[in-house]
């Protein structure tokens, strides 16, 4: 396990976070169980957050709203081969409209416009620690 410098990262691992891959949410149950699910997500070095879109109701969006009023983290992590980084940080759930469009047009860079939704929300990770290789 590596851990990289989140003020400093490599071209290649920004690289690697802008190329078309899915991903797994890992946040948790109310229970403290992991609840884990494919995603796609969009990174912001120069903010240091991870967004992943959803929609207010979902398990995710759900339990990253009660994680962030306990202050909890979550993680983001992607795999291509040997390649693979893990984005953990402190969680919130975001469904401004205005705070939501940066987690849309994040997506919509790095796979494709999403479908419109009128309960869009956004699970953001202010990362603070990055492990793998990227």
């Amino acid at each position: 396990m590596m851990a990289l410098d989140v003020d400093d990262l490599s071209d290649e691992v920004l690289e690697f976070l802008r190329e078309r891959h899915l991903a797994t949410l890992t946040t948790l149950r109310t229970d403290g169980s992991p609840h884990v699910v494919a995603v796609g997500f969009s990174y912001d070095p120069d903010a240091k957050v991870a967004r992943v879109i959803t929609w207010a109701t979902s398990q995710k969006a759900v339990n990253a709203g009660r994680m962030a009023a306990a202050g909890q983290r979550a993680a983001v992590s992607q795999v291509d081969g040997g390649r693979w980084l893990t984005l953990e940080g402190r969680v919130r759930l975001v469904t401004d409209p205005e705070q939501v469009r940066p987690g849309i047009e994040g997506y919509a860079r790095r796979y494709r416009e999403p479908k419109e939704r009128d309960d869009r929300a956004v699970v953001e990770i202010d990362v603070d620690k990055i492990l793998g290789r990227g």
